[in-house]
């Protein structure tokens, strides 16, 4: 079970299905944005503080990347291609509570991770019971792919600093409120 502390309801699916080919540039470009997180994590934070550290995220880099030629098929195959610019203005808050500096930097890095890929997860799950049937087939399998990383993520956060859920419980609050200011529109991490 994930711990969002709100939840996506099967009308923002439906809204964002209305333009699949946008929707699905929009998740290509966030699945390019997940494999270069889980290499900045590697090179910027080499295992040190975790063992298997290198191992674990070119593991989670690797899986991003097949995701990411996966979305690019999709799109390709229903006419659209892979647009030059893209903002994620979801994401870019998130990593506006990241503590940079300070000795909870890397913590923080890890649970905004975990919340991308939280959130990720659960909208997949959404669009997975209301799409045609590829696009539900395709949702449906990441929903897993998501669950694992968003796990590892916080796991790895938790290994690092045990006692970090006073943290953890503040990030989830905020989340929550930066979704709700997001516009609506074709993206995964859009507003409802």
């Amino acid at each position: 079970m994930l711990p969002l502390l709100s939840q996506t309801p099967a009308s923002w699916a439906q809204s964002v299905l209305a333009d699949p080919v946008e929707l699905l540039n929009d998740h290509a470009f966030l699945e390019k944005k997940a494999a270069n997180n889980a290499m900045d994590l590697m090179t910027r934070w080499p295992g040190e503080w975790v063992a298997g550290w290198v191992e674990t995220m070119t593991s989670v880099a690797r899986d991003e990347a097949a995701h990411l030629a996966q979305v690019t098929r999709l799109l390709m195959r229903r006419g659209g291609k892979l647009s030059r610019v893209h903002k994620n203005p979801y994401a870019n808050d998130l990593r506006m509570l990241v503590r940079r500096g300070e000795a909870g930097e890397i913590v923080d890095r890890l649970f905004v991770s975990a919340l991308i890929e939280a959130r990720s997860c659960e909208r997949f799950s959404v669009l997975a019971e209301v799409a045609e049937p590829e696009l539900a087939a395709f949702y449906k399998a990441l929903h897993s792919s998501e669950l694992g990383h968003y796990k590892v993520f916080l796991k790895l956060a938790k290994k690092i600093d045990p006692k970090c859920e006073a943290r953890w419980e503040t990030m989830l609050a905020r989340e929550a409120e930066i979704l709700a200011a997001q516009p609506p529109g074709p993206r995964i991490h859009s507003g409802c």
